[in-house]
């Protein structure tokens, strides 16, 4: 079900950032600096940062190795054009996808992650990232409406 809530979370992303040209994906609303195509390139490092760094304690691969900065992927966002950045992340997904598959036949949910620990000295558990996963892209998703919808008025799920 985890597994499933997030490739919803991921699809409804793609669907409110595609069919968009340049302008499309730099169009910014209100006050904030966010973009689609921010969006996208932000959650192509949180993909990989969670499955490489939080999950198995690994190096995150190219560009983020040269970029561990999460404000990176937002402000280098605009020089970057739509068919890359869909290229970033769906690469990144891919990944994450398979990393997250492998670490549940290891161990399940239950799985301890081994590249980061809390407070309290404990390693996040598969599930707590999945749920993490999900809950970045909930929230990015909620961003996702406004900004399409300021774009060229598509709105829905």
């Amino acid at each position: 079900m985890l597994f499933g809530f997030l490739e919803r979370q991921r699809a409804t992303l793609e669907w409110k950032c595609s069919g968009l040209d340049v302008a499309g994906l730099r169009a910014t609303t209100a006050a904030s600096s966010m973009t689609l195509g921010g969006l996208l390139k932000h959650l192509a490092q949180v993909e990989d940062d969670m499955a490489f760094h939080w999950l198995n304690g690994r190096e995150l691969p190219p560009p983020w190795d040269d970029h561990p900065d999460l404000d990176w992927a937002w402000s280098s966002s605009s020089a970057d054009a739509p068919a890359l950045l869909f290229e970033a992340w769906r690469e990144s997904v891919s990944r994450s996808q398979g990393l997250l598959l492998e670490a549940f036949a290891e161990g399940g949910l239950d799985r301890r992650g081994t590249g980061i620990t809390n407070a309290a000295g404990e390693a996040p558990t598969l599930r707590y990232i999945l749920l993490t996963l999900i809950e970045e892209y909930a929230r990015h998703v909620g961003h996702a409406d406004l900004l399409r919808e300021s774009v060229d008025g598509l709105t829905g799920e």
